[in-house]
C-alpha cells in the first residue's frame, strides 16, 4: 500500500497538496529557526522576561484584530494568488530583518517592529491558507488526513528548527538562522507557482465587507459547537503562549543551559506534538475527537503544571513531549471538527476566527506569562496557566453531550454518520400493531374479535 493511498497518507493523492507539504516543509524550519533566534537575541541583549512576552505579543496580536478581515478576503478573493502575496510579504519582512540586525546598533525596538509587521501579514495568511486547503484536496474525505498531515509537517519543522538554530547560534550566531529563513521562502514560492488544475473558486456576490464580518461572526459565534471549539483554543492558545514565551528562561535561568538547552527543549514539545499529528493522520474518521480534545486538555494542564517543578533537562523533555502532543491533538482535532463543520461559503471567515482564537489570543497570554513571571518567576507563572487549561477541559467534557447533538444532523447530510431510519407511516404502524397482538384464528369475516 503507498502512502498516498493508505490510511495515513490518503491526501497524498492530490498534487497540489503534495507541492504545498514539500515547499512547507522547508519554510517552517526556517520558520522556526527565526522564531528561536529571535527569542534568544532579545533575552541575550536584555535578560527580560518582560520584554520576551512583548515580543511574543507584538508577533501575534495583530491576529486578534486582522484576522477577520483576512478571512473575509479569503471568501472574496482568489485564495492562490491571495497566498502567493501574502509569502511575498513574508519573505520581504525576513530580508528586512537581516538588513536591520546588520547595520542597526540598538535593534531591540526595531526587532518588536518587525515581528509586529510578520504578525499583520500572518493574520492574512493563516485564514487564506485554512480555506485554500478545501481547493488542493477537493476530497473531503481526505480533508481531515491533510489537516493532521500538514500538522505533521509543522511539527516535524518545530522538531528540527528549533534543534538546528541552537547549533547554527553556538557556531555563526544569530543572523545566520534569519539569513536560512529567508532562503527558505524560495521553496513555497516555487511550490505555490508550480500548482494546476486547481478547482474554480465559487464567486461571492458583492457586499460590503462590514456585512461580510458581521455575517462571519453571528455565524461563527451563533452556533454552539463553533463557539465552545473556538473558545476552547483560544483558553489553550493563552496558556500555551505563555509557557512557550518562557522557554529562555527555563534553559538559562532554572536548568542553567543555552541556546542549545532551548532549542532540545522546544524540540521536544515538538517531537510529542509530531507523534499526535501521525496518530490523528492514521484515524479514518472524525469521530471521537471531542474526547480527545477532553483528554489532551486536561493532560496539557497537568503536564504544564509538572514541568514547573521540573529541576533538570532530563526530567523536562518528557514532560515538554506528552505537553506539544496534547497541545497537537487539541488543536488539530479542533481544526478538523471546524472544517467538517463549517459551510462552504463561510469558511474563511470562520477559520478567520480560528486563526484570532489560536493566534490572536496567544499574545496576551505571552505578555500574561512574561507579566506574572516578573512577579513570582517563570515557574509560579506556569502553574497558573496549567490549572486554566485544566477548568477548560472539564468545562468542555460537560458541555461535550449537547454539542455532539447539535452537530448529529451536520455530519449525517455529510454522510459520516448514518441517516436515522424513517418513522413508520400510520398504515405500516397499523399493520405491525396487529402482527404483534392479533392472533390469526381469532379474526373471521367480520374483523378481530
Amino acid at each position: 500500500m503507498t502512502m498516498a493511498g493508505g490510511a495515513f497518507g490518503r491526501a497524498l493523492s492530490h498534487r497540489n497538496y503534495r507541492l504545498f507539504l514539500l515547499g512547507q516543509s522547508i519554510s517552517l524550519i526556517g520558520t522556526w529557526m527565526q522564531q528561536v533566534a529571535t527569542a534568544w537575541l532579545l533575552y541575550r541583549l536584555t535578560a527580560s522576561p518582560l520584554l520576551l512576552g512583548l515580543i511574543g505579543f507584538s508577533s501575534q496580536i495583530p491576529s486578534l484584530f486582522l484576522s477577520p478581515l483576512g478571512g473575509v478576503i479569503a471568501d472574496r478573493w482568489n485564495l492562490h494568488r491571495s497566498l502567493l502575496v501574502t509569502q511575498c510579504f513574508a519573505m520581504a519582512q525576513a530580508i528586512l530583518l537581516i538588513v536591520v540586525i546588520s547595520v542597526e546598533g540598538t535593534i531591540v525596538w526595531p526587532l518588536i517592529a518587525l515581528e509586529f509587521l510578520l504578525g499583520v501579514i500572518n493574520a492574512f495568511d493563516m485564514p487564506i491558507r485554512q480555506a485554500f486547503l478545501v481547493q488542493m484536496v477537493p476530497n473531503k474525505d481526505h480533508l481531515g488526513n491533510a489537516i493532521a498531515l500538514n500538522s505533521s509537517i509543522v511539527n516535524g519543522a518545530r522538531l528540527v528548527g528549533p534543534s538546528l538554530a541552537g547549533l547554527i547560534i553556538a557556531t555563526w550566531g544569530e543572523l545566520a538562522c534569519f539569513i536560512l529563513n529567508a532562503a527558505s521562502y524560495i521553496a513555497v514560492l516555487l511550490a505555490i507557482l508550480a500548482m494546476r488544475d486547481l478547482p474554480p473558486q465559487v464567486t461571492r456576490p458583492a457586499a460590503r465587507i462590514r456585512d461580510h464580518l458581521r455575517e462571519g461572526f453571528a455565524y461563527g459565534f451563533g452556533f454552539a459547537p463553533l463557539r465552545t471549539i473556538l473558545l476552547m483554543l483560544a483558553v489553550a492558545s493563552f496558556v500555551s503562549m505563555s509557557m512557550n514565551v518562557l522557554m529562555p528562561v527555563f534553559a538559562k535561568d532554572v536548568l542553567h543551559g543555552n541556546a542549545g538547552t532551548q532549542g532540545f527543549l522546544i524540540g521536544a514539545s515538538g517531537l510529542g506534538a509530531l507523534g499526535a499529528a501521525i496518530y490523528l493522520a492514521s484515524r479514518k474518521s472524525v469521530l471521537g475527537l471531542g474526547r480527545i480534545i477532553v483528554g489532551a486538555a486536561i493532560a496539557l494542564g497537568i503536564g504544564q503544571i509538572a514541568f514547573s517543578y521540573s529541576p533538570s533537562l532530563i526530567i523536562s523533555l518528557p514532560i515538554l513531549t506528552t505537553t506539544g502532543c496534547c497541545m497537537m491533538l487539541l488543536m488539530a482535532s479542533s481544526n478538523t471538527l471546524l472544517q467538517t463543520i463549517v459551510e462552504d461559503d463561510k469558511r474563511g471567515r470562520v477559520m478567520s476566527l480560528y486563526s484570532m482564537a489560536f493566534l490572536g489570543v496567544g499574545p496576551i497570554g505571552s505578555l500574561f506569562g512574561g507579566t506574572l513571571a516578573n512577579r513570582i518567576g517563570a515557574s509560579g507563572s506556569v502553574r497558573v496557566s496549567g490549572t486554566i487549561m485544566i477548568v477548560a477541559g472539564v468545562f468542555f467534557a460537560i458541555r461535550l453531550p449537547s454539542l455532539r447533538a447539535l452537530v448529529r444532523p451536520i455530519y449525517q447530510k455529510a454522510g459520516i454518520l448514518p441517516l436515522p431510519a424513517p418513522l413508520p407511516s400510520a398504515a405500516d404502524s397499523q399493520t405491525m400493531l396487529q402482527a404483534l397482538v392479533i392472533k390469526p384464528e381469532a379474526v373471521d369475516s367480520h374483523g378481530p374479535v
